[in-house]
């Protein structure tokens, strides 16, 4: 007998029987992900995936891995697990949008101590509520239980992402010259970054995850927990038939560090702070960290998640369309030429700011 099989394993704290359950539960949630290169199914040792090339000269793969990172101790504290899975697609699919790739297919791991299948189940539900937004299969993944690893009612995530795009159709920022206009789409909230801080001032501050938050009408976690935007229908909206020179998806290191890596040498991107939307959340961590906005700008994406350098006469279409797709966006700046010791990123702050 099969529970006969697996009871010395059982004992030994791992439940063979639940993750088997935990497979054929999540079945259905994979399937509704399916686009037509997938060609099989959950639960075999490898995903097989028939990328469509045609059309393609030279087809070039691009992959990005990525985790969620402290964000993941506050769907502990607040035992709301629904929307962490979509921040680990979020962050892995944004960063190779950046050059261009279209999703082909994403694989998750998560691993706990214990398998709880109530959480597991709403952690993976929204991995494929990301999966879905990007078009993106989810292939596969794995699910590991380890005993005496992780504290009771914990876990880790992480996953990686498979895109496609011609070799001519790359986007790296080499085009990028003096006058190109810098487009900011705005960001959902904190996304997956500067959590370690996050939690710390929230710490401080006393509130707890069902008290509003300041500025809105949010409770504390809705607003802490809001997942990753995903960016994937914005810049195929513009893609579609217009250049973006250059894309970043703007997480940890903030603006100082991100928007450089795709800068070609003897340029800097100058940004005029206050020419977008700042959601509640950002005032509130600079007042309660006693922070200046350099420093947030160098943390956080203070309501920007991804940023596109585009020709300057497109940067009206550009935005018309963008908030097409429901994301808002905003003209927040302009490549300008670098001045030697220079820094790459200039930011010109309202005085008093």
């Amino acid at each position: 007998m099969q529970g006969d099989r697996s009871k010395a394993y059982k004992e030994a704290g791992v439940d063979i029987d639940a993750a088997t359950d935990l497979v054929k539960s999540i079945k259905k949630m994979a399937q509704a992900t399916f686009t037509k290169g997938v060609i099989t199914d959950i639960g075999g040792f490898g995903g097989l995936f028939k990328p469509d090339v045609s059309g393609m000269q030279e087809p070039v793969l691009v992959a990005g891995a990525d985790g969620v990172g402290t964000k993941l101790k506050l769907a502990f504290a607040f035992d709301r697990h629904d929307t962490i899975g979509v921040d680990l697609v979020a962050m892995s699919v944004n960063d190779i949008l950046v050059q261009g790739a279209k999703p082909l297919f994403f694989l998750d791991y998560f691993a706990c101590g214990k398998l709880e299948q109530g959480t597991a189940k709403q952690v993976v539900s929204g991995v494929a509520a990301g999966c879905r937004e990007s078009e993106c299969a989810l292939l596969g993944g794995e699910t590991a239980e380890m005993p005496g690893f992780y504290a009771d009612g914990e876990y880790d995530l992480s996953g990686f992402c498979v895109g496609l795009v011609d070799n001519a159709d790359i986007v790296d920022g080499s085009s990028i010259r003096v006058g190109d206009a810098v487009i900011g789409l705005a960001s959902s909230g904190l996304h997956s970054n500067g959590y370690s801080l996050v939690r710390k001032l929230l710490d401080k501050s006393g509130l707890g995850p069902d008290d509003t938050f300041p500025g809105t009408r949010k409770k504390v976690s809705t607003v802490l927990l809001e997942p990753t935007r995903i960016y994937a229908k914005a810049v195929r909206s513009i893609r579609r038939d217009l250049e973006i020179k250059g894309m970043v998806h703007v997480t940890g290191g903030g603006f100082y560090e991100n928007i450089p890596r795709v800068l070609p040498r003897g340029v800097s991107a100058r940004l005029r702070f206050g020419s977008w939307d700042m959601p509640p959340v950002f005032d509130w961590l600079k007042e309660q960290g006693g922070l200046s906005w350099e420093e947030m700008l160098q943390i956080f994406n203070c309501g920007l998640g991804y940023l596109m350098v585009v020709r300057p006469e497109l940067v009206e279409d550009v935005i018309g369309r963008l908030e097409g797709t429901g994301c808002p966006a905003f003209h927040v700046g302009t490549i300008e030429r670098a001045e030697k010791g220079q820094e790459r990123v200039l930011v010109d702050f309202p005085e008093g700011c």
